[in-house]
C-alpha cells in the first residue's frame, strides 16, 4: 500500500553533512540530523532512515566504536533511543536504520543525530555503496504519534557517489567482424569496484597484425576512447593496450575477421533494472550506459512488474523506441513478470515492438495497491495471456527462480538463463532437459546498479559478474534478434567476450527443422552442417561435433554434454612445467534467494613451500588472500553462488610437500606429487558445493579446439552442448543441438 501522508510538511526535516560527493566504496562519516516537526515524536514513537534494497553500503553496527561502520544515535534532550538495522521498510527502500524513542519523547525543534561511521572514538567510518550514483538517497520516515503509521519527509537527504581512480582497464571490439565492414574499438578504465573512471593517460595500441585506421598511440579524453572505422584483413587478432612506458594495461578479447560471415556475433544484456523499480540510477542513464559505457550491441530493461506503473511502462516504451537504431544498437521493450516462486517464478518478457500491454503478476506496489483486471497471477496464466503476441519469454533465476515444472510454453519460452550476477544455474537447463523441453542458453546481468552489460557484484549478496549473451545474427536489428532467440542461435558467458563456434557435421544430408516440431506443424530442410540451437533428425547418421573456443584469457578445458551428462572433456595443454596446484571451491546452498555459500578456506604446506599464491575470481575487493606464514600458510574468505573461486599455488618442490586443506565444511591432507590434472574433489551437498585440488599447467593457450562424435539412439531427445572454462574462472555455454527421433 502507498505510504501514509498525514501532514507530511509538519513532520520535521532532515539534513546531512558533509554534502559530498564521495568516492564510491570509500569510508566516510555522515552526520544526519533530524529536527522534529509540529508534533514532535511521542513516547515509543519511531524514526526510520531507509536506503535502497540493493545497495551494498555496509551495515551500520553499534557495538564497537573503534571498528568500521560504527554508528551512534543521540537525542538532543537526552531521551533514550533504541537503534537497530533491519529490512523493515517497503521495497525498494528496505534497508532501514530503525530508531525507537524508548524512554522520553521529542518536542518540536528537538533533534536526533545519527552519525553513520562515527569517527570520534577511532572508527575509520562507514563503507559507502560501491557503485557510483549521482543521487544516493536516505528516505526518512516518522511515526510521530506512536501508532506505527509512518510519514515520509517531503525532502530527504541525498548525496553523489563518484568513481575512484583507475584500477583496471578494458578494451572492447567485436568478436566476429566482416572483412568488408568497419568496426569499432573502445578503451576505458574502471575503478576497483567496476565503475567507469576518468583518465587522460596516453596509451599505446599494439595489435597482433596491422589494422587499418588504428593509431599506434592515443590520448584518453577523460571519457572512454572510441575509435570508429577500423578495418582488417581476414584472420584472428589480439590487441594489447599499454601505457606510455610499455606496461600492458589490458588485452582486448579475441577478434576474428572473416571474408563474408553469414552470421555475425552481437553481444547483448537483455536483463537489468533501474531506480524506478529496485535498481539504482535512472532508466535514461541505464540505456545510455549500455550503449556508451558497456558497448554492448543489444539491451533490454526488466523492471519488476509489481512496481512498474502504467506511466513508467509508457516512458520505457518511448525510450526503447528512441534508442533502437537498426545496424547500430538494439533496445527491446519488456518487463519482468515477478510471480511468487510457487506460482511459477520469474520470467523475462520481451516484445518485438512498443505499445503492447504489461500483464503483471500482481499490482501490490502499484497505487492504490488493489488488484487490476489485467493481472495474471500464475506463469501459466501469463503464457495464456501472451498467446498470439509477438513476444519471447526467458526463464530467469533471481530472488525467485523460474520453476519449469509449474509452467512452460515452448511457443513463447525458447530459452533459459543459466548465469547472472545472482550466480550460475546450470540446473535450470537440466530441468528443461528432464522435462523434454527444447531450450537455448542465455546469460544476462540482472543488473541492479545502473551498469547493464558490465555489472560487478560489489560487496553485496550478489555473488558473480553479470553475464553476456552472444547472438548469432545476419544483421543487427530486432527481427534478427527475435529470430535468433526463437531458433536458439546464441551462447552465453559469465561476462567475458569469448569466441565460440559449435558446429555439427554429417556425412549425408539430415533433416533440420525450421521450428520445434513438438509445438505444431513445421517444415524441414536438408543439410550436412548444423549449428548450436538447431533441432535435427539424424536418422542413422552420426554427428561430428567441431568445437573451437578463443578465450579472453587462457582456456583450461572444454566439456561436452549429452543432456545433463558430461561425456567428454578436452584439457588444454600448456608447458611441461606443472608446479601450479589449484584449490577451487564452487556451488550454492539451494535454489532460492539465500543461495550464497560463504567459504572460509585455509591451506598449510608441510615439508614444502610455495613461491607464489594468487586468488582467482575473488570478485569482492574486500575479500583478500591472507598469507599467515610466507611460503607455508594462507587463508581466505570468499562467496560463491553456483560459480567458482580458487587459489593458485606455485610449489617450490612438490615431491615431499603435503597439502593440508581446510574449509568450514571439511578438508583433508594430500600429497602434492599425487595430484594430477583430474585431481581430487570433495562433495559437500547443496547445489554442487564442492572443493577440488588439481594441477594446472603453466602457459595454457587462449585457443582450444576439439571434436566429438555422437549417434542418436532411442526415442528421447539427445541435447548436445558444450561448456568452456577459462583459467580466470570465466565460462561459456553453447545452446544445445537437439538430436531427435
Amino acid at each position: 500500500m502507498p505510504l501514509a501522508s498525514y501532514l507530511p510538511d509538519q513532520m520535521g526535516a532532515a539534513a546531512l553533512s558533509p554534502s559530498g560527493p564521495f568516492e564510491a566504496g570509500s569510508f566516510a562519516e555522515l552526520v544526519l540530523v533530524y529536527t522534529a516537526g509540529t508534533f514532535g515524536i511521542d513516547d515509543s514513537g519511531h524514526l526510520k532512515i531507509a536506503w535502497r534494497t540493493t545497495s551494498d553500503m555496509a551495515k551500520p553496527q553499534f557495538g564497537d566504536a573503534k571498528a568500521a561502520n560504527y554508528t551512534s544515535v543521540e537525542a538532543s534532550n537526552g531521551a533514550v533511543l533504541e537503534a537497530r538495522v533491519d529490512r523493515v521498510n517497503i521495497r525498494p527502500w528496505v534497508n532501514t536504520l530503525f530508531i525507537r524513542v524508548n524512554r522520553g519523547f521529542l518536542r518540536q525543534g528537538e533533534t536526533i543525530t545519527v552519525r553513520f561511521g562515527d569517527r570520534r572514538q577511532g572508527s575509520p567510518g562507514l563503507r559507502l555503496q560501491t557503485n557510483a550514483e549521482p543521487s544516493f538517497e536516505f528516505k526518512v520516515l516518522v511515526d510521530a504519534f506512536a501508532t506505527y503509521e509512518f510519514n515520509e519527509l517531503p525532502q530527504c537527504p541525498e548525496f553523489a557517489l563518484v568513481a575512484g581512480p583507475p584500477a583496471k582497464w578494458k578494451a572492447i571490439w567485436p568478436t566476429l567482424a566482416a572483412a568488408d565492414e568497419p568496426f569499432r574499438l573502445a578503451v576505458l578504465p574502471e575503478d576497483r569496484w567496476g565503475n567507469p573512471a576518468r583518465s587522460h593517460a596516453r596509451l599505446r595500441l599494439a595489435p597482433s597484425a596491422p589494422i587499418d585506421g588504428l593509431p599506434q598511440d592515443a590520448a584518453m579524453p577523460g571519457e572512454p576512447l572510441v575509435l570508429e572505422g577500423l578495418r582488417a584483413a581476414p584472420g584472428d587478432y589480439t590487441l594489447a593496450v599499454q601505457n606510455e612506458t610499455g606496461v600492458e594495461l589490458c588485452r582486448a578479447p579475441p577478434l576474428r575477421v572473416a571474408e563474408a560471415p553469414a552470421l555475425r556475433h552481437f553481444w547483448g544484456d537483455l536483463h537489468g533494472q533501474s531506480e524506478e523499480t529496485v535498481g539504482t540510477n535512472s532508466v535514461e542513464d541505464y540505456f545510455a550506459y549500455a550503449r556508451d559505457r558497456a558497448f554492448v550491441d543489444i539491451v533490454g530493461h526488466q523492471g519488476n512488474d509489481f512496481q512498474m506503473t502504467d506511466e513508467f511502462w509508457d516512458r520505457l516504451n518511448r525510450l526503447t523506441a528512441a534508442y533502437d537504431q537498426p545496424g547500430r544498437f538494439v533496445a527491446v521493450p519488456g518487463y519482468e513478470w515477478s510471480g511468487n516462486t510457487g506460482m511459477g517464478g520469474d520470467r523475462n518478457v520481451f516484445y518485438a515492438r512498443e505499445g503492447r500491454p504489461i500483464r503483471r503478476s500482481s499490482s501490490v506496489l502499484i497505487p492504490p495497491g488493489a488488484p487490476q483486471s489485467s493481472d495474471v497471477h500464475t506463469a501459466g496464466a501469463l503464457f495464456a495471456a501472451l498467446e498470439g503476441e509477438d513476444a519471447v519469454i526467458i526463464a530467469h533465476v533471481g530472488g525467485r527462480y523460474a520453476d519449469l515444472h509449474v509452467a512452460h510454453d515452448g511457443r513463447l519460452e525458447r530459452t533459459v538463463e543459466v548465469h547472472s550476477t545472482w550466480g550460475t544455474f546450470e540446473w535450470l537447463l537440466h530441468d528443461a532437459f528432464a522435462l523434454g523441453y527444447r531450450v537455448g542458453v542465455v546469460c544476462h546481468s540482472d543488473d541492479h546498479k545502473g551498469r547493464p552489460g558490465a555489472t560487478r557484484p560489489g560487496a553485496s549478496h550478489f555473488g558473480a559478474i553479470g553475464g553476456l549473451t552472444c547472438y548469432l545474427m545476419p544483421e543487427l536489428n530486432r527481427p534478427a534478434l527475435f529470430a535468433a532467440l526463437r531458433a536458439r542461435h546464441h551462447y552465453g558467458t559469465t561476462g567475458n567476450r569469448m569466441f565460440l563456434s559449435v558446429v555439427g557435421h554429417f556425412a549425408q544430408p539430415v533433416a533440420v527443422y525450421a521450428d520445434d516440431p513438438a509445438l505444431g506443424p513445421t517444415t524441414t530442410h536438408e543439410a550436412t552442417t548444423v549449428q548450436m540451437g538447431d533441432i535435427v533428425q539424424p536418422g542413422n547418421e552420426s554427428m561430428r561435433l567441431e568445437v573451437e573456443a578463443i578465450g579472453s584469457a587462457p582456456i583450461e578445458r572444454i566439456d561436452i554434454f549429452h543432456g545433463a551428462e558430461l561425456v567428454q572433456t578436452a584439457l588444454a595443454e600448456g608447458s611441461d612445467q606443472q608446479t601450479c596446484i589449484r584449490m577451487q571451491w564452487r556451488g550454492a546452498e539451494y535454489r532460492g534467494r539465500g543461495r550464497e555459500v560463504v567459504w572460509r578456506c585455509g591451506i598449510t604446506l608441510e615439508n614444502g613451500r610455495f613461491s607464489r599464491a594468487e586468488a582467482v575470481n575473488f570478485l569482492n575487493p574486500e575479500h583478500k588472500l591472507r598469507v599467515l606464514e610466507p611460503g607455508r600458510r594462507l587463508e581466505c574468505h570468499s562467496v560463491t553462488t553456483g560459480n567458482a573461486a580458487a587459489i593458485d599455488l606455485w610449489l617450490e618442490d612438490d615431491q615431499a610437500t603435503e597439502i593440508v586443506l581446510e574449509t568450514h565444511l571439511g578438508g583433508g591432507r594430500y600429497q602434492a606429487k599425487s595430484i594430477d590434472r583430474t585431481g581430487i574433489t570433495l562433495d559437500f551437498g547443496g547445489l554442487g558445493r564442492q572443493v577440488s585440488l588439481y594441477r594446472l599447467p603453466d602457459a595454457l593457450p587462449r585457443r582450444l579446439a576439439t571434436s566429438h562424435t555422437v549417434s542418436h539412439a532411442g526415442s528421447a531427445d539427445l541435447p548436445v552442448y558444450v561448456r568452456v572454462t577459462q583459467v580466470d574462472g570465466n565460462q561459456a555455454w553453447s545452446s544445445p543441438i537437439y538430436l531427435i527421433a
